[in-house]
C-alpha cells in the first residue's frame, strides 16, 4: 500500500486554483486518517471479533491454518503459486494509448509474463494510475506503477518496508537504476515503456538484476480485469467505482480486495472484502441487510456484512481527517455517506463462493 499524506497535501495544494481533482483526492485519501481509523479495527476489532464470533481455528499452538501466531489478516507469505488478473479481449494496452491508464476503475491496461514472474496484487485508481506487485526470483516484492503523467507516488510501502521511491528534484524517467534513498535497502527504476507512458519499478532487497528480470516480465500490449472475489451491484445515487485493489501476497490463505466509491470531489467511501481460511462465520449483529445479519460499529462509521463464511465485507462511510488536517480541507470535513448509502452497498455485494477459486472471480 501507499503512505498517501504527503500526496493528499500535494494534491490538495495543487488544486487550490481549480475545482478538486476527485480521482486523484481519492487515491490520496488513503492516508494516516484511514489507517488510523479503519485499519486499526480491520487488524484489531475484526480480526479479535473472528477469534471469538467467527470461530477462528487453532487459536493456540500453531495458530491460525498454519499461520504461525499472526492473526488472520496479517499473514504475509503466499503458500503457492498466485493466480493473476484474467485477459480483457478487444482492449488495447497502455503502450498503443497511454490514456486509458486509469480510465476505467476495473481494467488493468498492463500484465504479466506468469512465466517469468508472479502477481502479489493489482490496483486501479480512476483518473489517476495503475500498479501490480509482483514477485520474481528468491521472493523478493516489485512494485510497479504506471500513469499517463509523471505523477507517481513519491513513497511506497510493501513488503512491510516503506520506500522512498523518487529521487529528490524533478523526475527523471530515463531508465536508471539507483538506490531508493531513506536509508532502506531497494532499487528503483522510473522509465517510458511507450511514448507518453511513465512507470516505476521499485524492488526490496537492492537487487539490481531481479528489477530487470522484473521490468521484463511486463507486458505492454494487453488488459487484464481488476478480477476481485466480491462485485458490488448497487451504489448510492450520485456514486460511482473509482478505485479497485486485490492483495494475494498471502494466498491462498488470505484473500484481500478494497474498493473506493467516490461522490462529489471529497466524498469517499471504502468497501473492504476480506477472506482467511482459518476463520469461521459470525453471525451476531445489531442490523439486518437484504435478509443478512450485519454489524454497525459503535462510533457509527463502517457497516460489516455477516454471515458469509471465513469473510467479512465491511462499508466505512463515515470518517474524519485525524492528525495533520491536509490543506484545504475544512476542519471536520468527512465522507459524506450514510449508514443507508452503506446498506445499498452491501445489499448488492455479490461474494463468490470459494475465493481460492480465482476462475470465478469478476
Amino acid at each position: 500500500m501507499i503512505d498517501f499524506d504527503d500526496q493528499i497535501v500535494q494534491t490538495l495544494r495543487d488544486r487550490a486554483e481549480g475545482a478538486v481533482d476527485a480521482g486523484r483526492l481519492l487515491r490520496a485519501s488513503r492516508a494516516r486518517g484511514r489507517r488510523r481509523q479503519l485499519h486499526r479495527r480491520v487488524a484489531a476489532g475484526t480480526a479479535l471479533s473472528l477469534i471469538g464470533a467467527l470461530g477462528v481455528v487453532g487459536v493456540t499452538g500453531t495458530g491460525l491454518d498454519g499461520l504461525s501466531d499472526r492473526l488472520p489478516w496479517t499473514a504475509t507469505t503466499s503458500t503457492g503459486a498466485t493466480p493473476g488478473p484474467p485477459r480483457v479481449d478487444g482492449v488495447p494496452g497502455s503502450a498503443a494509448d497511454p490514456a486509458l491508464v486509469g480510465s476505467d476503475p476495473n481494467v488493468l491496461h498492463f500484465g504479466l509474463d506468469p512465466a517469468r514472474a508472479r502477481y502479489l496484487g493489482w490496483s486501479v485508481v480512476r483518473g489517476h494510475t495503475e500498479s501490480v506487485r509482483l514477485s520474481v526470483r528468491d521472493d523478493q516484492p516489485v512494485y510497479v506503477e504506471v500513469s499517463s503523467t509523471p505523477e507517481l507516488s513519491i513513497t511506497v510501502s510493501f513488503g512491510g518496508v516503506e520506500v522512498d521511491a523518487a529521487a529528490p528534484g524533478p523526475q527523471i524517467f530515463d531508465g536508471t537504476i539507483h538506490p531508493a534513498s531513506g536509508g532502506v535497502s531497494a532499487m528503483v527504476k522510473s522509465w517510458h515503456p511507450a511514448p507518453g507512458l511513465y512507470a516505476r519499478a521499485v524492488i526490496l532487497g537492492g537487487d539490481r538484476a531481479g528489477l530487470e528480470r522484473a521490468v521484463e516480465a511486463l507486458r505492454w500490449n494487453e488488459a487484464r480485469s481488476c478480477a476481485v472475489p466480491l462485485r458490488l451491484d448497487a451504489l448510492p445515487e450520485g456514486a460511482s467505482l473509482t478505485g479497485c485493489s486485490v492483495d494475494l501476497s498471502s494466498y491462498p490463505r488470505l484473500v484481500t480486495s478494497d474498493f473506493t466509491i467516490g461522490r462529489a470531489a471529497t466524498q469517499v467511501m471504502f468497501v473492504n472484502y476480506r477472506y482467511a481460511s482459518g476463520a469461521g462465520t459470525r453471525t451476531a449483529g445489531n442490523r439486518t441487510v437484504a435478509g443478512r445479519p450485519a454489524y454497525l460499529s459503535p462510533d457509527e462509521t463502517t457497516l460489516d456484512l455477516l454471515g458469509i463464511p471465513k469473510t467479512m465485507v465491511s462499508a466505512n462511510f463515515e470518517w474524519q481527517w485525524e492528525g495533520r488536517r491536509p490543506i484545504g480541507v475544512e476542519p471536520g470535513a468527512s465522507s459524506g455517506f450514510t449508514e443507508a448509502d452503506a446498506t445499498t452497498v452491501l445489499a448488492g455485494a455479490r461474494v463468490v463462493e470459494d475465493p481460492t477459486r480465482p476462475e470465478s472471480w469478476e
